[in-house]
């Protein structure tokens, strides 16, 4: 008997569905530069579908996407960065792809820009919409 009612009690946790919040997607990402030369950070915020200009750097910000507030906090933005090149004549080469990919605000090492002189790390993404939240936060609280 015992067991027939920790087996139920097992089965009633398994079968009762987990609360989960869509992520919020966000319109603009806060990125943090840093010049390894200088030693200069520097904030920026860039409209997701733009591009920012650091140095020989281009950072084209794609997507950003954070969790809702009530879960663990996690940012993660779609980056693609590339470096400009000289011909060694004075002029422009085709830049060099450096970084395709998601990079995470809580864990900037996980997928890391690898550059001698320039590191990028994703600080936020904002959501300046209504429409980006949540289903329980579009539709208010369930009690009346």
């Amino acid at each position: 008997m015992p067991k027939l009612f920790a087996f139920s009690i097992l089965a009633a946790m398994l079968m009762t569905p987990i609360a989960s919040a869509a992520n919020i997607i966000g319109d603009k990402v806060v990125l943090r530069a840093l010049d390894k030369v200088t030693a200069t950070t520097e904030d920026y915020t860039v409209i997701v579908g733009n591009s920012l200009r650091y140095g020989s750097l281009e950072i084209k910000v794609q997507h950003c996407e954070k969790r809702p507030p009530e879960e663990t906090p996690e940012v993660f933005v779609f980056l693609q960065i590339t470096d400009a090149r000289l011909d060694g004549k004075g002029g422009e080469s085709e830049a060099a792809k450096l970084f395709s990919g998601w990079m995470f605000a809580s864990s900037p090492a996980l997928s890391a820009l690898d550059h001698p002189v320039y590191d990028i790390w994703v600080l936020d993404c904002i959501s300046s919409k209504r429409d980006n939240l949540t289903d329980a936060e579009k539709t208010g609280s369930e009690n009346p």
